[in-house]
């Protein structure tokens, strides 16, 4: 199923795009050029110290946009340490950039939930969180499938989710798409890019 949706997801931020492949000839991006794809709504949702926040606050930098939570057993730790990595090779081109970490399980997910997850891997990683209508929304406006599935474990229940990143420029516009288990080294040379 997530195949599936990924594959679509893929095929509508292309068929948005502008010549895809000539641009990652041209950028030499390793992730997937997506420019010229658009969302209906920019992101705008709370974050881990309870400020709203919305894309254009983060105008002039380079933002990296992934959807997770924080009980994610492998895949949202994973990119979120990934990331790190990512912010360490940039040196101090990483100031530069954004990384917000949205969360796809707003019932688990508070506030100081994610103020303690997600400044844990970098203290200028961003949590966002929301009520259940508008993570539900934002999921719909970017395209993120997320399904809860029951677990007779502790938790309760896992998360099935989309699992890749979206990039924007300093602009505020979407770049790339990079699906998960993208090495940093290969994030840091896409970022490096985009920052010029």
């Amino acid at each position: 199923m997530k195949r599936i949706f990924l594959i679509g997801l893929l095929a509508i931020l292309g068929a948005c795009s502008q010549a895809p492949n000539q641009g990652q000839a041209q950028g030499g991006f390793v992730g997937t050029d997506v420019t010229g794809a658009d969302f209906p709504k920019p992101l705008a949702l709370t974050d881990h110290t309870g400020k709203k926040r919305t894309m254009s606050d983060f105008a002039g930098k380079v933002v990296v946009l992934f959807f997770g939570y924080t009980h994610c057993p492998d895949v949202c730790p994973t990119t979120m340490a990934d990331l790190r990595q990512t912010m360490k090779l940039l040196g101090d081109k990483s100031d530069q950039v954004q990384v917000l970490f949205v969360t796809v399980d707003p019932q688990r997910d508070t506030q100081e939930v994610l103020a303690q997850f997600v400044p844990a891997f970098d203290k200028r990683f961003i949590g966002m969180w929301g009520s259940q209508q508008e993570i539900a929304e934002t999921l719909a406006n970017f395209k993120i499938y997320a399904s809860k599935v029951e677990d007779s474990g502790k938790s309760g229940y896992t998360i099935d989710h989309s699992a890749g990143t979206y990039v924007f420029d300093k602009q505020g516009k979407i770049r790339l798409y990079l699906e998960y288990g993208q090495k940093p080294a290969n994030i840091a040379s896409d970022l490096s890019k985009l920052l010029g």
